[in-house]
């Protein structure tokens, strides 16, 4: 419907003076949207009215549109601003029915891989239930990230969903989890918080999950054709429990300590410092505008990466392969970007620093050749 005014508690159109002659303004579904000219720079424009609309309880960005006749919806040609304000929400709307049903597949997906990699013959399924620890373990590492970012985006304001897990029929039973961020950020701050929070809970809950597989029984090797190699984080919690990761007899690590590598493996891809991953938005908020030059030097690196696997090293073609789809991934993610931040204030000494850590970190998880397929 159309509306001369926006609803009460919507800015009115006076708010906007010196900075967008507003023409128009209609009310659709809850959303606003202010139809006009602006004033000043884009870029300005939101600095200055975000914190308006904001303490109203709206995210607001400023678009353009195709022209349409009034009646029939037809485009008339040319394109016209406006001022989307969008009902801002940071808490839980009902049930999250889709969130519980991803999370029980993949609750499902993952007691079937556990269950492979304990040996279970799954001809009863009852012994499905065998891989309930390794399920456990994964579900647990990739939880514990995304609510770390969940956590933080809560404690900034910040619109984000619930973590959607992804069930997926492969050796760990998942392809991870994810939440939407569905709000701006408010400033680099915010965008460090919530984007090393991820990386930083995850890393703990896979610590201690690889520590406790450490300690459990090794269990006999499965009968699946394929091999994991062991980044320095697994070796160096090795060390210091003092427990083995290779044993005599046919028997291997305890499928736990699988469920660690999982969580490193995960920790190191989402610290690669481009676009919308996590150390995407850790280099957007540490350098600024300047992460252009870091996100086109990334595929870069993940090209060399193949290329020295390949011609050096000799590696098996699956690892080559690897490297070169996440080079075209981090194509497309620095193509899109990171976040960006309403304010563009630099972050303190004490956060520059924790984010050098955590890729200090997320090099631990790194190695060239994660797996390797093993060929009859």
């Amino acid at each position: 419907m159309d509306d001369s005014e926006p609803r009460a508690e919507g800015p009115p159109p006076e708010a906007f003076a010196g900075l967008f002659r507003v023409a128009e303004v209609t009310v659709d579904d809850g959303q606003l949207r202010y139809y006009g000219e602006p004033l000043v720079s884009g870029e300005r424009l939101e600095r200055r009215l975000w914190p308006v609309f904001r303490d109203r309880g709206y995210e607001v960005r400023l678009t353009n549109e195709p022209r349409r006749d009034p009646l029939t919806g037809v485009e008339t040609g040319g394109r016209r601003y406006v001022l989307v304000a969008t009902p801002r929400s940071t808490g839980i709307d009902g049930i999250p029915w889709t969130n519980l049903l991803f999370a029980a597949l993949t609750v499902l997906s993952t007691l079937v891989a556990g269950s492979r990699w304990y040996g279970a013959d799954l001809s009863d399924p009852t012994n499905l239930l065998a891989g309930w620890p390794f399920a456990l373990a994964v579900l647990s590492v990739l939880g514990v990230h995304e609510l770390g970012h969940y956590a933080l985006s809560r404690y900034h304001g910040v619109d984000a969903s619930l973590p959607y897990f992804i069930p997926l029929p492969n050796v760990i039973g998942t392809m991870g989890a994810v939440i939407r961020m569905r709000g701006r950020m408010p400033d680099r701050k915010s965008l460090f918080d919530i984007g090393v929070a991820g990386p930083l809970a995850g890393l703990v809950a896979t610590c201690v999950v690889t520590v406790v597989g450490l300690y459990l029984d090794p269990v006999p090797e499965p009968a699946i054709p394929i091999t994991f190699n062991y980044p320095p984080l697994v070796q160096i919690l090795a060390d210091l429990t003092g427990q083995p990761l290779t044993y005599s007899g046919g028997e291997v690590v305890n499928p736990v300590v699988f469920a660690g590598w999982v969580g490193m493996f995960v920790t190191f891809l989402n610290l690669i410092p481009v676009g919308q991953l996590d150390g995407g938005h850790l280099v957007r908020a540490m350098v600024g505008k300047r992460h252009e030059t870091v996100g086109a030097l990334v595929p870069a690196a993940l090209f060399g990466l193949a290329a020295y696997l390949y011609y050096v090293r000799e590696a098996a073609f699956n690892a080559v392969f690897l490297w070169v789809l996440w080079g075209v991934f981090t194509l497309g993610f620095a193509y899109a970007g990171p976040a960006t931040p309403i304010y563009e204030d630099g972050l303190d000494a004490k956060r520059t620093a924790l984010g050098i850590v955590t890729f200090g970190l997320g090099a631990l998880c790194f190695t060239p050749v994660p797996f390797e397929l093993v060929m009859p």
